[in-house]
């Protein structure tokens, strides 16, 4: 349920017309009645009230009395942090930048590089700062296990969104997915055609993830990728953990996080990670090939939240709406991932067709984990991950 508070105009002061004392003539007190009457009309006949919910309790724009109230609210507030959130990944770059320029308010993008541990980490060292992220792009498991942080809010788009792909309350809703591959480059390494191709001398120091699988989403789905491909399921990761120490024993797994940088100088020439940025990696390297085990097709969203103590609580909120607006979606699917709106918008027809064409066909029945599955994921990398490849 969602409340607004009224404010109601203020009567004159004392709250009610003044009485007609001993000592009035007649003629004024007909004066004085007939004023206060007047006054008492008006009153009662302005109905007209605005919204007084604080932007950090707004759990719509229709709570802050529309999307111009937010607009302005975010405007005066004239900034917003966001985190972990690189240029290159999904087409960011466009959406900071088109944000700023729609609506002039500047973007702080801390650690860009960060795991989504990383980032309910900040949220909660720098809480009353500052500093502290307005929002937040996180995966499945480190989401469900930090509700506790988050605002709920629900866009004006909400209802285009899948009921399995939110939160009911607003607390988080998921953005953009795709499905977890193996990207290398062609010209270092030999073709890649199963996981088992990895275990081979051609691969020695070469295999990575994007980011440690305690901390990151990309990284726990690629073990997890590795696990179904080697009978494995979504509810058992450790065959995964299983294949990943038998990469570090024959010397092929490398552990460094994969980035742009690193796959752009060569240090890291095969990288599990999402297929949206392991073909963006093309860009830079004109022979990477991305590859999706027809066995193990693993989809998978990551989720937008809202930090409950934002520093920049309408900002936050305006991001949302800019994110979750067909502007916002189009970005993501520019940069080769598929957004959480993408099935309402073909059906209005405000989906960009050209970028859509560009994805890459799935063949095969794809895998999503659940909330219990990457809880369990999650869990067990933290119990037996460092074991296995320290």
């Amino acid at each position: 349920m969602e409340y607004v508070w009224l404010r109601r105009r203020d009567f004159l002061a004392g709250g009610r017309p003044a009485r007609g004392g001993k000592g009035m003539s007649g003629a004024a007190r007909r004066l004085s009645i007939l004023a206060g009457a007047l006054v008492l009309l008006t009153a009662c006949g302005q109905t007209t009230s605005s919204s007084t919910t604080s932007a950090a309790n707004a759990k719509s724009a229709a709570d802050m009395g529309g999307m111009a109230a937010l607009i302005a609210a975010a405007k005066k507030e004239g900034k917003l942090n966001i985190i972990a959130v690189p240029p290159d990944w999904a087409n960011y770059g466009e959406i900071i930048t088109g944000f700023t320029a729609k609506y002039g308010i500047p973007i702080d993008s801390a650690n860009p590089n960060g795991s989504s541990q990383d980032e309910v980490n900040a949220v909660r060292q720098l809480a009353g700062t500052s500093r502290a992220p307005d929002v937040l792009d996180i995966g499945k498991a480190v989401t469900l296990a930090n509700l506790d942080l988050y605002a709920p809010y629900k866009v004006q788009t909400w209802n285009d969104i899948l009921d399995n792909q939110k939160e009911s309350t607003g607390l988080w809703v998921q953005d953009y997915g795709g499905y977890m591959s193996i990207g290398y480059d062609s010209a270092k390494v030999p073709a890649v055609t199963s996981l088992q191709d990895l275990l081979g001398s051609g691969f020695q120091g070469k295999v990575a993830l994007n980011g440690d699988p305690t901390k990151a989403n990309a990284a726990l789905n690629g073990v997890m990728m590795a696990s179904i491909a080697n009978g494995g399921s979504a509810d058992d990761i450790s065959k995964g953990v299983d294949f990943f120490k038998q990469l570090k024993q024959k010397g092929n797994f490398v552990p460094v996080q994969a980035t742009t940088a690193t796959v752009k100088n060569g240090t890291t020439p095969v990288v599990f990670d999402w297929d949206y940025l392991s073909a963006a990696h093309g860009k830079d390297v004109p022979t990477w090939k991305v590859f999706t085990p027809s066995n193990a097709i693993l989809g998978d969203y990551y989720n937008q939240a809202i930090n409950k103590q934002a520093p920049h609580p309408a900002a936050a909120r305006l991001w949302m709406e800019y994110l979750y607006s067909d502007d916002g979606q189009n970005a993501w699917l520019r940069g080769l991932a598929r957004p959480v709106r993408m099935a309402a918008m073909q059906k209005s027809g405000k989906i960009d067709s050209a970028a859509a064409a560009k994805l890459a066909p799935v063949n095969g029945k794809p895998t999503f984990l659940t909330d219990t599955q990457a809880t369990q994921a999650k869990d067990y990398l933290a119990s037996h991950w460092a074991q296995a490849i320290g």
